[in-house]
């Protein structure tokens, strides 16, 4: 009997398909890898557990201070885990900057999410994130600076970044988020340069030395419901950079905001509440420049708990509540008047 060519054509096909099914590999399933300098873990070296991780993957560091340094390149949805920041520390090793990097030339990395850990600064960086994207960093203790360049949707929260003897956050051409931040004790405390795009939302930026926030070249910012407070100046807005500042507190700093007539910033429902004065003309010389308050701006004292002891909570009392679409001005919520009982 001859098999027609249907037929025949048939059978090939179904040997073929049915030979790449057998030999098709089996989805990644998520794990969880684990670091641990007593030899406890799957890995000692952080780096090596890193590298080993695929996507889907958690890389999870128990509590230990760990000579090494970082490099998360050419990875893609991959989390790194930390026991807590006070049980890890990442302390860097050798001469080289920086402790922790995200991506690397000509490598990127996507979709990385660190949490949970202390990192230190090493030639005055900490925490590098280079042409990379959907970049988080949630819950750390950051000493020293940290610097991304050419990145897209970087995600800074809630985290504790201080002692920079430049800066404490720096962007250049970037994209990023930061919210509900303690930025503190550095030179300044976010500069955003080149043609970066950032907003900056219910952080706490203190004890800078010069500006809390710099903003200038080309980029473009948002300052939403932030404390830029004790730092020689609360915002500067230079070069042809585009802002806006609303629901802010900007208090206890030499000068407020700080605006170059080449830049453009918009103003509206922010407490001012500084030494010298409140709006100026940036100079040599700066040029006090009432005229730049909005009719929405206040200018009063916030009424912190204790500003001395950098308890930035509003007080119950405090002018700064129900204004305009807030709640309350600044990053904090007030403080509870407490309840007595008849």
């Amino acid at each position: 009997m001859t098999m027609q060519p249907v037929g025949f054509f048939m059978l090939v096909l179904l040997a073929i398909c049915g030979s790449a099914w057998a030999e098709a590999p089996a989805a990644h399933v998520p794990r969880t890898i684990t670091v641990s300098l007593d030899g406890s873990g799957d890995f000692v070296s952080i780096q090596e557990a890193v590298d080993s991780a695929k996507k889907g993957d958690t890389v999870f560091v128990k509590p230990g201070a760990y000579p090494q340094n970082l490099t998360i390149h050419s990875k893609e949805g991959i989390k790194l885990v930390g026991a807590g920041v006070e049980q890890v520390t990442l302390l860097g090793r050798g001469d080289l900057v920086g402790v922790l990097h995200v991506g690397k030339w000509p490598y990127g990395a996507t979709d990385i999410d660190i949490t949970g850990m202390t990192v230190n600064e090493r030639g005055g960086h900490a925490v590098g994130i280079f042409n990379g994207k959907g970049i988080t960093l949630r819950g750390l203790h950051v000493k020293g600076m940290v610097f991304g360049q050419q990145v897209r949707d970087v995600r800074i929260e809630d985290c504790v970044i201080g002692g920079s003897e430049t800066t404490g956050v720096q962007f250049a051409d970037s994209q990023a988020v930061l919210i509900g931040n303690v930025i503190h004790d550095n030179d300044y405390g976010v500069n955003a340069a080149g043609k970066s795009e950032i907003r900056l939302e219910r952080n706490v930026i203190t004890r800078n030395l010069f500006e809390a926030v710099l903003v200038g070249d080309h980029a473009k910012a948002k300052l939403i419901s932030n404390t830029l407070v004790k730092n020689g100046s609360g915002a500067s807005f230079l070069g042809s950079s585009r802002s806006e500042a609303s629901g802010n507190i900007v208090g206890f700093n030499g000068i407020g905001f700080r605006v170059a007539a080449t830049s453009q910033a918009t103003f509206s429902f922010n407490a001012m509440f500084n030494r010298e004065s409140n709006y100026v003309v940036a100079g040599p010389p700066h040029v006090p420049a009432q005229e730049l308050k909005p009719e929405s701006d206040l200018v009063a004292d916030p009424r912190f708990v204790d500003a001395e002891h950098d308890d930035f909570r509003l007080r119950p009392d405090s002018v700064l509540l129900n204004k305009g679409a807030f709640g309350y001005l600044g990053a904090l919520p007030p403080l509870k008047p407490v309840s007595v009982n008849p």
